[in-house]
């Protein structure tokens, strides 16, 4: 489907006023409805800002009423004519599931149209026990919490529930749903894992990459600009967001940050090549060389720093959880570093780091699990990352 944009003054985007772009139109109101909160928005004021006649957001807004998915949220004194009712949105219109399949874990999160986690699971797997049994297992955690928050027996039972998104270590083909090889677990290779647990739960659903995922979310919970997301727990990877957008490639494969060579005659990583930044960073964190650990992560920051001139270095995962002061610092101190050798810290003001800001990503041991439910409800309010 197409979408036509026209030119506007101002930040956001325009909608156009064309029956074969409606759902895009929709998708702009509900994004706004979203935005502006309990408060609630008018109708002229969701015609301002998206620029479509008053008509076209009249029609939009009652067919989201009859959905379900807009109320009332009162009237606003007019500067002339009869207050203005404001609308907003009813967040338990819509749900969206998202799953973090790590390694050795398995967390389940349902999400309402705000993105609000209302209900969350947590366990244990083994991704060597074999496709079909991991998958078994999901399939029986997502009904599970499903039933428990939205009191149904299968999850296409749940009218309100969009689907499913699953997060998981990569590389992957995103648009497929299909898993390549998976770093330590070869047997994954080719597996079709959106159809096969599409079939199992009988809904929607999306397959992404566990760092894209804590990118997107990130990105929808209000993290702006362009940013680097690294996520460092049992293996190591990066989520880029480069403009407001979730960059994944040409093949769905950027962001194989752990898989960059530092060392040509460095020990082997699992991968196959020598001196990874991932086998590298992870051994000296498990001979409890933290700091050391940092400084490799450092590196490698610094290494998609200067190719990419991002703003805003991101960290997360278990292991930056169990020292985040010591990773901050010490991939920030590399980054500094990096900075004056290139005279990019000449003028900064009194205050400012030098080099690229690095902090913990918001979100916790939740952020993967929550962007992946992201992955469903981006597409609803018309920011699919």
């Amino acid at each position: 489907m197409d979408r036509v944009n026209r030119t506007k003054s101002g930040p956001g985007p325009v909608g156009a006023n064309l029956l074969a772009v409606r759902s895009h139109n929709t998708a702009l109101v509900l994004d706004l409805l979203r935005g502006a909160g309990a408060e609630g928005i008018s109708r002229l004021e969701l015609a301002e800002r998206t620029e479509l006649t008053p008509q076209a957001v009249s029609k939009i807004t009652a067919r989201l009423r009859e959905e379900g998915f807009a109320a009332e949220a009162g009237r606003r004194a007019s500067t002339g004519g009869k207050p203005r009712t404001v609308l907003r949105l009813v967040p338990e219109a819509g749900h969206a599931v998202g799953v973090h399949l790590d390694r050795d874990e398995l967390r389940t999160v349902l999400l309402d149209l705000n993105g609000t986690v209302v209900g969350e699971r947590y366990g244990t797997v083994g991704l060597g026990g074999g496709a079909e049994a991991v998958l078994d297992l999901v399939a029986a955690e997502v009904t599970a919490l499903v039933g428990s928050v939205l009191g149904c027996g299968v999850p296409a039972d749940a009218p309100t529930l969009l689907g499913v998104g699953v997060a998981l270590p990569g590389p992957l083909d995103h648009v497929r749903g299909v898993l390549h090889r998976v770093t330590g677990f070869p047997e994954w290779a080719g597996f079709p894992l959106r159809d096969a647990l599409a079939e199992r739960l009988g809904v929607p659903v999306v397959v992404d990459k566990d760092t894209n995922a804590a990118a997107l979310g990130l990105a929808a919970g209000g993290e702006g600009g362009s940013f680097a997301y690294l996520h460092l727990g049992t293996g190591l990877g990066a989520g880029l967001v480069i403009g407001g957008r979730v960059h994944r490639g040409a093949r769905t494969g950027a962001g194989e940050f752990g898989h960059q060579v530092l060392q040509l005659d460095g020990p082997v990583c699992p991968c196959g090549n020598r001196g990874c930044v991932e086998v590298l960073c992870l051994a000296a964190a498990g001979r409890g060389e933290t700091s050391e650990a940092a400084r490799v992560l450092g590196v490698g920051a610094g290494n998609l720093v200067g190719l990419l001139d991002i703003d805003l270095v991101l960290l997360g995962g278990r292991t930056v959880a169990g020292a985040p002061e010591v990773y901050v610092r010490g991939v920030a101190e590399v980054l500094a570093e990096r900075a004056r050798r290139a005279g990019l810290s000449e003028g900064v003001p009194e205050g400012v780091p030098e080099g690229v800001p690095v902090r913990v990503a918001s979100g916790g041991e939740r952020g993967v699990a929550v962007g992946a439910g992201q992955l469903l409800l981006g597409s609803v309010f018309g920011r699919d990352g």
